[in-house]
């Protein structure tokens, strides 16, 4: 998107396309079984606190990492392939400003065979699969913070898992709206929306959301906050 925006021939070769669509699907692929992960991590930390430095030892942390990348890379593989194999005809113009699986399908000539089904078979299973193991986690997770023992820490808690709740909502409400939707309920117009939000809003935002729990962070806005202030209160009575 951004070699477009900066030299905007709107060509693309055949190979770039699809080199394009499964770099772009393999990342996504990725971060779903990062956030995964990440409840993972979670939910092992307020569950099981006292055995989690060795559940989550450094080589442990190492093999899910690596595990996240090659799923993530693995996963899109074969429908990749099934679609690049069909025959394409028409017009040869993709109505989007990256190669997605839509667009692309559109351009194919009848018959596409099993490619659409098992396009929307590996997407249904990676969303799906990984929201309810999040939705899984989360749901253990906050019925053991509503415990007594942990009225103590109740609060830092939540505000732990708060944070990564905000940007799996985020991201999985684009992600389920855009390719689990039944086909023709978004228009053209909806679906490029969509996809800027997922693929650029969100991961614009994350930063800026897991850097809210940090103290430091914290601190710093809240002297910027007090030095505008009285910056502005003294411009007044000037």
């Amino acid at each position: 998107m951004l070699f477009v925006l900066t030299f905007p021939h709107e060509i693309i070769s055949f190979s770039d396309c699809f080199l394009q669509f499964y770099i772009s699907f393999s990342l996504g692929s990725t971060k779903c079984f990062f956030l995964s992960a990440m409840s993972l991590d979670r939910y092992l930390a307020i569950c099981h606190p006292l055995r989690y430095p060795q559940i989550m030892s450094p080589n442990s942390c190492y093999v899910l990492v690596a595990t996240c990348w090659v799923l993530g890379f693995l996963w899109y593989v074969i429908p990749v392939i099934l679609i690049s194999r069909l025959s394409f005809c028409g017009p040869r113009i993709i109505n989007h400003f990256l190669c997605d699986p839509g667009p692309i399908l559109s351009l194919a000539c009848p018959p596409l065979g099993i490619a659409p089904s098992v396009c929307q078979m590996f997407m249904n299973v990676l969303v799906l699969g990984n929201v309810f193991f999040v939705l899984l986690s989360y749901g253990v997770v906050i019925l053991t913070l509503m415990k007594t023992s942990f009225q103590g820490g109740l609060k830092k808690s939540f505000s732990t898992i708060s944070f990564h709740l905000l940007v799996v909502t985020l991201f999985y409400g684009s992600v389920i709206g855009m390719y689990l939707a039944p086909s023709g309920d978004n228009s053209s117009e909806v679906t490029k929306v969509v996809t800027v939000f997922y693929t650029a809003v969100t991961p614009f935002l994350n930063p800026m959301i897991y850097c809210l729990r940090n103290d430091q962070v914290k601190e710093a806005l809240r002297r910027l906050w007090k030095r505008r202030v009285k910056l502005l209160r003294s411009r007044v009575m000037t």
